[in-house]
């Protein structure tokens, strides 16, 4: 067995660009170099550090200036819903949920329909199938794919990486005329399949708190900050 702790980890930056997610704040990235790395128990270490993935490329933020990337991870075994997350508990209950190892073939129907809707003026649009797999999944990493069903149609997908003791959400689209909070769901469930499999943590991503998109994960609680290189 490998013992990471052991393992050299050389860090490529990329060069500065303009913030996905802050307008006025410039982007640099720490992309792992290190093809040793690249397996799920290295990378089960890596997003314990505050690194996430994109297709096969390991990164994590290392903007000169700005700090407002903040790594997260959902304590699920401990996790106590909100009054609005009851109520959309409640709502679930008329869904059927399912993690598959594979898509539906009519995945990219809803995937097409949301990057339509959402994600116009993106760098996914149009929608692309080789794109998408290219994004959320790597050959090296087990992942699974939590489908979302209404009345046996397919409304909401989130691509899900597996770790022994945790749960990672990679991306997650869903149909955008539903009058339901899909995306909020889709979380819910991860947090609901870890409890069901022993595993502890949900990394939700990043938690920008100037960025309204991206400021929706502290809204599951408890969770646990990385500041400083722990945990709290």
């Amino acid at each position: 067995m490998t013992s990471y702790n052991k393992l050299s980890l050389r860090i490529g930056l990329t060069p500065v660009s303009p913030c996905n997610y802050l307008p006025d704040e410039q982007e640099q990235l720490g992309v792992v170099m290190d093809h040793h790395w690249l397996t799920a128990p290295g990378y089960g270490v890596l997003i314990a550090s505050g690194y996430r993935r994109s297709g096969t490329a390991v990164y994590r933020p290392m903007c000169q200036q700005c700090h407002a990337c903040t790594p997260l991870r959902i304590d699920c075994e401990h996790f106590t819903p909100s009054k609005s997350q009851k109520r959309q508990l409640n709502q679930m209950k008329q869904l059927r949920w399912e993690f598959k190892s594979e898509l539906d073939n009519n995945w990219f129907e809803l995937y097409e329909k949301y990057i339509r809707a959402r994600h116009a003026k993106g760098s996914m649009y149009p929608a692309n199938r080789e794109q998408f797999y290219d994004f959320c999944t790597a050959e090296w990493m087990d992942t699974l794919f939590l489908h979302v069903y209404e009345n046996d149609t397919l409304v909401a997908v989130a691509v899900t990486d597996v770790f022994h003791d945790a749960l990672s959400a990679v991306y997650s689209f869903f149909d955008p005329d539903s009058h339901l909070s899909l995306g909020t769901f889709c979380v819910l469930y991860q947090i609901r399949y870890c409890q069901l499999t022993d595993r502890k943590w949900l990394y939700p991503g990043y938690q920008i708190d100037d960025c309204k998109a991206m400021n929706y994960k502290v809204r599951f609680k408890p969770y646990q900050k990385l500041l400083d290189g722990h945990w709290q």
